[in-house]
């Protein structure tokens, strides 16, 4: 889907995903894309706000504070956050994700070795009474049938949100140094394949430590007094905290669009700032409500995560090809039904993943 994407932008000229479905499907319609993608960004940002709040709390208890979710999402918010959102050039946040990175790295590393120590292990493991009950080792005998649950569709849902930065798409290979496709493609397939075999061990690692007893977000069924995991913890927080601002530019961006802002609007910043204020007061909010992680994730991957990443790039191509007439090569037209399938398929999965994620909270 993101090299789709990549290569209607090479065929059209379009500078957005809203311009490249505009320049194909239709400008009529422009505006599913952009909204399913403001929404999408919401998604994010309410996820990135409910791990930093159980982060920090889980941070605060290492160090001997005992503060609670809500303390330490309105002091992570009104400290860190909102300053960061307020930002009108990001440039200067461009070193810290080479700092994200090596913080997920140095996270993995210590999952291994508290995976190979067996810290965590049932029954005696050093660190176990720490550990919240609910968060304990537990493993069954269902072994690889358990990939043929529909629940397994949850996961893949949620890997949906994991790997959804489709809406930079455009940006990304407008921006690429010397950007032929072949150039893009490589680096899109380099670096979304290291990226997955990262966080495949990551969840292989957290898998084998904790079982069932999984937390939708990892860390937290690490020990608080657990040194090693608890730098993952600070690794993580700022490697989010970060980011944020990225994902939540996105969001403003949108949501300024869809209410139709004149460019004059779009360029003051009193009005950004109001924006800005009231959309993250509001994800705020939610985050304070909405403490399943797990459904934040699975459902909104499994709506517009998969719209995004399979439907619309398939959609998009689809069009593009039938408006080059006879000047498309045979090899794009063979393309277009794979594309399809495609598109096919992440409506089918979205469809079973967003039925159980609902039930799961029921």
């Amino acid at each position: 889907g993101f090299s789709l994407i990549g290569r209607v932008c090479a065929y059209t000229g379009a500078k957005s995903y809203r311009e490249a479905w505009a320049k194909s499907v239709g400008k009529k319609s422009d505006w599913i894309p952009a909204a399913s993608c403001t929404f999408k960004t919401c998604c994010a940002t309410l996820a990135y706000s409910m791990i930093l709040a159980d982060t920090f709390k889980s941070l605060f208890a290492t160090a001997g504070f005992a503060v609670s979710r809500t303390t330490s999402l309105l002091g992570v918010t009104g400290a860190f956050l909102f300053p960061l959102c307020l930002l009108k050039d990001l440039s200067s946040l461009a070193p810290f994700s080479l700092l994200g990175t090596i913080g997920m790295l140095y996270t993995t590393i210590a999952m291994a070795i508290r995976y190979f120590g067996k810290t965590y292990l049932a029954p005696a493991g050093k660190f176990l009474p720490d550990v919240a009950p609910e968060l304990l080792p537990a493993f069954g005998d269902v072994g690889m049938k358990g990939v043929l649950n529909p629940n397994s569709f949850i996961l893949i849902c949620m890997l949906s949100t994991a790997y959804m930065s489709h809406f930079n798409a455009p940006k990304f290979y407008n921006e690429l140094k010397n950007n032929t496709l072949k150039r893009f493609n490589t680096v899109v397939s380099a670096s979304f394949g290291a990226s997955i075999a990262l966080m495949a061990v990551v969840a292989c690692l957290g898998f084998l430590t904790f079982g069932a007893g999984s937390s939708p977000l990892i860390l937290n069924n690490y020990s608080s007094k657990d040194v090693l995991m608890s730098i993952s913890r600070i690794a993580v927080a700022v490697s989010i905290v970060f980011s944020y601002p990225l994902a939540f530019t996105g969001l403003r961006d949108g949501a300024v669009d869809i209410l139709g802002a004149s460019d004059e609007k779009k360029a003051d910043n009193a009005y950004l700032n109001k924006m800005t204020a009231i959309l993250l007061g509001g994800i705020t909010a939610l985050a304070w409500k909405v403490k399943d992680l797990a459904f934040v994730l699975s459902f909104g991957g499994a709506t517009l995560g998969n719209a995004l990443i399979y439907v619309y790039p398939a959609l998009i191509f689809r069009s593009a090809v039938k408006n080059m007439g006879d000047k498309a090569s045979k090899g794009l037209k063979r393309e277009v039904p794979f594309a399809l399938f495609s598109a096919a398929l992440g409506v089918v999965m979205g469809g079973i993943g967003a039925t159980m994620a609902v039930r799961s909270i029921l």
